[in-house]
């Protein structure tokens, strides 16, 4: 239930901002996708992804598995990740399983999660631009 009312509020934030409605790019369960995705807008991933995603939202369901490094503005996630993230906003549940580096601005963990790596702000970053 709180999945579906943070979606509600993305949609409802955009469409405050003028934004047109945006339809996922969804990877079922049982779906696998060997390959990099590119200049995506939002993307939902419940299946297996094999290569790098380059995108402005990513969730990744519980059932969701993504081996290849992630640049986006949001990523919110479930399942599991193996690689590098470069993101503005990171939201990682209680079940999601991370393996790899990450530098972001602002980061939420649920407890439970795993995670094996670095964590970086890149808010530093910005102060001195």
């Amino acid at each position: 239930m709180r999945k579906l009312r943070r979606v509600m509020f993305l949609k409802l934030a955009r469409l405050m901002r003028g934004e047109k409605s945006v339809v996922p790019c969804i990877i079922s369960i049982g779906t696998k996708v060997s390959g990099n995705i590119v200049e995506g807008d939002v993307i939902h991933i419940d299946g297996k992804l094999e290569g790098d995603v380059s995108c402005k939202e990513l969730v990744i369901g519980a059932s969701g598995t993504v081996n290849g490094n992630v640049e986006a503005k949001s990523l919110e996630f479930y399942g599991e990740l193996n690689g590098k993230i470069k993101v503005e906003n990171l939201f990682i549940a209680g079940t999601a399983k991370f393996i790899g580096d990450s530098v972001y601005k602002t980061i939420a963990i649920e407890p439970g999660a795993v995670l094996v790596g670095n964590c970086a702000s890149n808010r530093d970053e910005d102060k001195a631009a």
